[in-house]
């Protein structure tokens, strides 16, 4: 009987000597990780959870905000045409000197302005011009422009002819900090064929879709997310709870953080969408998992009707199966064809390489540039200083992912942002109420000997162990793929660990809180401050070392000195 009584006892005596372990550490997900679909019980609570998806997409591909659009050139030429469509060669300047190729297929014999669909491909060995049984990108285009939609077929980024730069590119810090990588200028060049399509005299303007698989059915729920002139869509086997995509032109530094491709693909509701999976990839799944997810957000909006699924007993494709399955959806759903249920497939006519490939026999155009200048030109675009401070300031936020957390709890030494599972060793110096935080890039046993100045000065001073500092020191685990995509920089959370002690400052009753950050903890404090929404008075830091400090799209958004004029 005393030996169960002790047990309360030591079980408490136990509870105290486990070591607290930051979740940060061992939750680290990737691309494989298996992702749950939130619940969201309201529209408005969707719809709020939705906008800040929008904005984190395009702060990933450094587009937030837009950029403004320079002059688009064109190069249209090579037309062939057939009994009931064309085709034709395409080239768009998305930005001065970086060229997009393509192919434009048009209906013949139908006069009048008609739909269209940009279509991305995926990873398949000839890109926009594959013709197998697995995938065909041609025999898509040419039965959609039969049906009477005008279709804009285009490349990945390094494919075909899109040559001015390699497919997998921008893992240099330099490019991180200016969000340079594939995924962001191929979402760029997506919302430019939406601009040029909007341009066609035979095209309606208001009646944009796409339509993509593997890869190319990423680049579809992505367009679709960000760019509501995207009327509707079928990305076909990519929306999935246990892959999220395996390329570089899938995954961006901040992408993913907290979010998965349920989420992104539901950002289409309420308009239009088919989700065609596969039995033989990792669209498996679809109908008991996926499919109810995505279901249940088109009924927040009581648009059920405008979402349907269809699941195909094969490997990882865009077959002729598939595509009849978005042929029918697009014909019903937008052409209002009362016979769209006994659409199939024609044979197409596959037509020589070298008409088809907008470089054969040709050079680039004058002033076309190669891989370092198409850097250049990035950061030109989406490099533009922001006037407004609140949006700066918004910017910044968003580029650290930081958050104000709604409350912090103290369970022990440790602070704690509610149901995150981060902990944050933290000692308080004094015994009044805290008005000053000391953050050392050693952690807050290297910072005690600096705070004793305040502390005799008659203050109560908080220390810290901010992310992977003094104690809170440990392995973490970076073997996912793509990992900062899904996961924040240790430097980002650390300005997160600033941010979440100066909210249980405020929580104790202080209103402007003093922060000082010593040696390189000094850039995480004006950053902390900078985004924090009390007003901070903060220690201005040393010199910047950017390799020292890394956070993606950092430069692009002001770097240091946006830090320092928001604060």
């Amino acid at each position: 009987m005393r030996s169960l009584l002790l047990l309360p006892v030591l079980s408490v005596l136990l509870l105290a000597q486990t070591p607290v372990v930051d979740s940060r550490n061992f939750k680290t997900p990737g691309t494989d990780t298996v992702f749950a679909m939130p619940e969201y019980r309201t529209l408005a609570e969707w719809e709020k959870r939705r906008e800040h998806l929008r904005k984190q997409i395009l702060t990933a591909a450094g587009l937030y905000p837009m950029p403004e659009k320079p002059p688009m050139g064109t190069l249209v030429f090579g037309k062939i045409e057939n009994r009931d469509y064309s085709v034709e060669k395409v080239a768009i300047e998305t930005m001065p000197g970086y060229w997009l190729g393509g192919n434009l297929y048009r209906p013949l014999g139908k006069p009048g302005r008609h739909p269209a669909v940009a279509s991305p491909h995926g990873h398949w060995n000839y890109g926009r011009l594959e013709h197998q049984q697995l995938a065909s990108v041609p025999a898509r285009a040419i039965n959609l422009a039969r049906l009477g939609f005008v279709v804009m077929t285009y490349d990945m980024v390094g494919y075909t002819d899109t040559i001015q730069t390699p497919h997998a590119f921008g893992d240099e810090p330099r490019d991180i900090a200016w969000n340079f990588g594939p995924l962001p200028l191929q979402l760029w060049n997506s919302i430019r064929v939406v601009d040029f399509l909007q341009t066609l005299p035979d095209v309606d303007p208001g009646q944009i879709g796409a339509t993509g698989a593997s890869g190319g059915g990423t680049q579809t729920f992505l367009l679709a997310a960000v760019d509501p002139r995207v009327k509707f869509s079928a990305p076909v086997n990519m929306i999935s709870s246990i892959m999220q995509g395996g390329s570089p032109c899938e995954n961006a530094p901040g992408l993913r953080i907290d979010a998965n491709n349920m989420e992104l693909g539901a950002m289409m509701a309420p308009r239009p969408m088919i989700m065609v999976a596969a039995t033989g990839d990792w669209t498996k799944n679809t109908p008991s998992v996926e499919y109810p997810a995505l279901k249940h957000i088109y009924e927040l909006y009581d648009a059920a009707a405008r979402l349907e699924m269809k699941q195909i007993d094969a490997p990882h494709n865009y077959n002729q199966q598939s595509r009849e399955e978005v042929y029918r959806f697009f014909a019903r759903t937008i052409l209002n064809n009362p016979n769209a249920e006994k659409i199939v497939e024609r044979s197409p006519r596959i037509e020589k390489l070298g008409d088809m490939l907008v470089w054969h026999a040709r050079s680039l155009p004058p002033g076309a540039l190669d891989f370092d200048g198409v850097r250049q030109a990035w950061q030109k675009l989406v490099g533009a200083p922001v006037k407004d401070a609140a949006l700066a300031k918004e910017r910044l936020q968003l580029a650290l992912a930081a958050e104000w957390p709604a409350r912090v709890d103290q369970p022990g030494e440790f602070l704690s942002r509610a149901g995150r599972g981060d902990h944050v060793p933290v000692t308080v110096l004094g015994s009044g109420k805290p008005t000053r935080l000391v953050v050392h890039p050693d952690g807050m046993e290297a910072a005690r000997a600096a705070a004793q100045e305040w502390v005799k000065a008659g203050e109560t001073v908080v220390l810290i162990d901010a992310f992977q500092t003094g104690s809170a020191k440990a392995a973490r685990n970076r073997d996912q793929r793509h990992f900062l995509t899904f996961n924040k920089s240790d430097d980002a959370e650390r300005v997160q660990d600033i941010l979440t002690a100066l909210r249980w400052m405020e929580s104790k009753g202080v209103t402007s809180p003093k922060l000082n950050g010593i040696g390189k903890a000094g850039v995480w404090a004006v950053f902390a401050a900078a985004v924090a929404p009390v007003k901070v008075d903060v220690a201005k830091p040393e010199a910047f070392e950017g390799a020292d400090f890394l956070v993606p799209g950092l430069e692009r958004v002001g770097g240091l000195e946006l830090g320092i004029v928001t604060k």
